[in-house]
């Protein structure tokens, strides 16, 4: 009836208490009779079974494991619905959820940090309805780009900020707040601590509240080594002279790029003479990511053959991310490892992520940004 719990499970198992400190998660889920209902770690090393139950009649079920020493997420799983929630002590916790909609219609007792981690998951799911919307509508062509980026930026600040002040800055000590700097949406962070100094006090503050608490555990080491890799990765650097070399600026006074693809292959912007370019300067792990790649592929699938090339400047900290997410894309994609702080993004005036400039076939520049439909004309009367 129950399984045991492997050896993938030692260090978290470590960290509990004394074998009679236990908590109990328990309670029923209706209409889900002969189904199996799991208790999982949601550990940092990723999703791992403790124990399971088949249901009968009722859908009672109850699960005890050691207590943790400090704050760990635990989950629920019938099927693929899952409920979240934290375990910091002895409590018991009790779940009443229907099968149909378990993740979302369940009500929580015990624990008001499991109160919060719903109403956060409840917020999040809506966030993402709403992207999902947007996102539909651009494929629609009922918005443009420029319309999308900005509904999408009023969606992420108005979200952001009832986060941080309800959930974050009032209570940085709990599992909530906690559970809240790590949601995500399109399977990006939320909350991004590598490209944004705003998001990077959220996890300084919760970072701060638990080593006072828990100094010693795994997590809060975690979340203090994202903080500081934040900070460097964000760092303003010292005011200097912008000095280019003269290899760099073409003949038609084009600064050159020369940057390395995925392959180590070096992909200079001035060899693309003869097409009309599009240069982006862009970061992959954000939110926008994928749907302003979507927009790109749009032109280049109507344009490539008749002379577009695009060349995508990664300002990404996390190369490895780049080079998963860049793999199918068909045109020229290549990356600066000094990020954000790119001289390549400096000489350009790059002010915002994403950036996009059109290059005409003689090597000029030729417009910068714009709508996707100005872009399109534009590329349509250089070809």
């Amino acid at each position: 009836m129950k399984k045991i719990a492997t050896a993938a499970l030692a260090a978290f198992l470590l960290s509990a208490c004394h074998s009679g400190d236990k908590f109990t998660i328990k309670g029923h889920v209706s209409d889900a009779d002969s189904k199996t209902i799991y208790l999982e770690a949601a550990t940092l090393n990723g999703i791992t079974t403790l124990d399971s139950l088949k249901l009968k009649g009722n859908g009672t079920f109850s699960f005890s494991q050691p207590r943790p020493e400090s704050p760990e997420y635990f989950r629920l799983r019938v099927d693929n619905k899952t409920i979240n929630f934290a375990i910091d002590s002895t409590e018991t916790v009790v779940v009443e959820a229907p099968y149909n909609n378990f993740a979302t219609a369940y009500n929580v007792e015990g624990s008001e940090n499991n109160e919060r981690i719903k109403e956060l998951t409840l917020k999040q799911i809506e966030l993402q309805k709403n992207v999902n919307e947007l996102i539909a509508s651009m494929r629609a062509h009922k918005l443009n780009y420029s319309q999308y980026e900005d509904s999408m930026a009023v969606l992420l600040k108005n979200y952001k900020d009832d986060v941080k002040m309800n959930y974050i800055f009032t209570a940085p000590n709990t599992s909530a707040a906690y559970f809240a700097l790590f949601q995500k949406l399109n399977d990006f962070l939320i909350f991004d601590p590598m490209n944004s100094k705003d998001d990077i006090k959220c996890f300084a503050a919760v970072a701060t509240s638990l080593e006072s608490a828990y100094p010693h555990a795994i997590r809060t080491k975690n979340l203090y080594n994202i903080a500081i890799k934040g900070m460097k990765n964000t760092r303003t650097p010292q005011e200097k002279v912008l000095e280019l070399p003269e290899e760099v600026i073409s003949e038609t006074g084009l600064i050159d790029i020369d940057l390395r693809d995925m392959r180590g292959q070096s992909r200079k912007l001035s060899d693309l003479k003869g097409k009309v370019v599009l240069l982006d300067f862009t970061v992959y792990q954000t939110q926008t990511g994928v749907p302003h790649n979507m927009m790109l592929n749009d032109l280049y699938s109507k344009y490539a053959g008749k002379g577009l090339e695009i060349y995508q400047v990664s300002l990404d900290a996390d190369e490895h991310f780049w080079k998963t997410s860049a793999s199918n894309l068909p045109w020229i994609t290549v990356r600066d490892e000094n990020g954000v702080y790119s001289t390549n993004a400096a000489v350009y005036n790059v002010q915002e992520i994403p950036s996009v400039y059109l290059i005409n076939r003689k090597n000029e520049l030729e417009m910068r940004g714009g709508d996707i439909n100005e872009l399109e004309k534009k590329i349509q009367s250089l070809l």
